[in-house]
């Protein structure tokens, strides 16, 4: 289907676009009445993400709403454990939890390579019926969590400032580590394959506990397996969006992917420097800057743009959407990134 906006694809390839796009993390959700409003007629999150027409339906809800340039996908990175037999739950005000862990050879003999059109047949489904309804209005992000932060989440069994457990595996058991990691890989290759068959335009790996490891051991433990998935993904653009990963810039602009995401820690002109002009770099204006007034958010707005200015570029935030944001300074944000020359 030919896209009626394709701004998002062209600047992540570094063709020349008439503006930059913008799109942003979490605008699927959160800070939206009407995505609260959908998820108050179910159980809550998993039931939500897992039946098809209410995803595509909170999917589509920022394009409507807030005018961006691309829909991604309603789902979560946590259906990659449960689509290799290890279930989660959401609790309220909590975060994911995960009733078993996976620490030892045992545990990891009870996992399988999930299957990207089976065992994910509800975002596959959801993606089917979202590009259906946007009928080329705009590109579908799909995502996937990054392996180092699925494993992170399997060893430790929920969120955690530390991630101590999971950090600790790899130092003591690397073997294991190593194991369980190539599972996760594989299993992430064959689910966003599977996406982009069922129309995903670009897909965006999240890592979203990148900076908890150091330098070496993020060489060894995530940006190899990284490197795998960007390889494999051969048919659309791959932007990778490594959290707090600022000491690894520099090999972030040797992947074989099209985009490097930035948090709003990492200085733009350094980035640029570190990672190339090889690479679209996204980005990074702090989401704390959107709870300030429409004078300040756009003047917020405006200096990051002029950084960014002359090189290739897709506006976005340094992370996902706080769920207390006031909707109308994101669409203050979208309008000057668009209003931007």
């Amino acid at each position: 289907m030919q896209l009626k906006n394709d701004l998002l694809l062209r600047a992540a390839r570094g063709e020349k676009t008439e503006r930059t796009p913008v799109w942003l993390m979490r605008q699927a959700g959160r800070i939206l009445p009407e995505y609260r409003a959908v998820r108050d007629s179910v159980s809550g999150f998993i039931e939500l993400a897992q039946t098809p027409e209410l995803a595509a339906e909170v999917t589509i809800q920022p394009v409507d709403l807030l005018g961006v340039d691309a829909a991604i996908i309603f789902s979560d990175i946590l259906v990659i454990p449960e689509a290799m037999g290890l279930p989660y739950e959401m609790v309220e005000k909590r975060g994911p939890w995960f009733p078993e862990t996976v620490r030892t050879e045992s545990d990891l003999k009870k996992l399988r390579v999930a299957d990207g059109e089976n065992d994910l047949k509800y975002v596959i489904d959801a993606i089917q019926i979202t590009k259906k309804a946007l009928n080329g209005r705009v590109p579908l992000i799909g995502f996937a969590g990054a392996p180092w932060t699925i494993f992170a989440y399997m060893v430790e069994g929920s969120g955690s400032k530390t991630f101590s457990k999971s950090r600790e595996k790899l130092y003591r058991d690397p073997v294991f580590s190593h194991k369980l990691l190539q599972l996760i890989t594989d299993s992430t290759i064959n689910y966003l394959k599977a996406q982009i068959r069922a129309g995903a335009n670009l897909v965006q790996i999240f890592d979203s506990w990148a900076g908890i490891l150091g330098p070496e051991q993020y060489r060894e433990f995530s940006l190899k397996y990284i490197s795998q998935i960007c390889d494999a993904i051969t048919e659309v653009p791959v932007t990778v969006f490594a959290k707090g990963a600022f000491f690894a810039r520099e090999e972030m602009g040797q992947l074989n992917c099209e985009t490097v995401g930035l948090d709003w820690n990492m200085g733009i002109a350094e980035s640029r420097r570190l990672i190339g002009g090889e690479k679209t770099l996204q980005g990074n204006l702090d989401p704390a800057a959107l709870y300030g007034n429409p004078d300040q958010v756009r003047a917020a707005t405006i200096e990051m743009m002029e950084q960014f200015r002359g090189s290739r570029h897709i506006a976005n935030l340094g992370h996902g959407v706080y769920p207390d944001i006031d909707p109308e300074m994101v669409k203050v944000f979208i309008q000057t990134v668009k209003e931007f020359k």
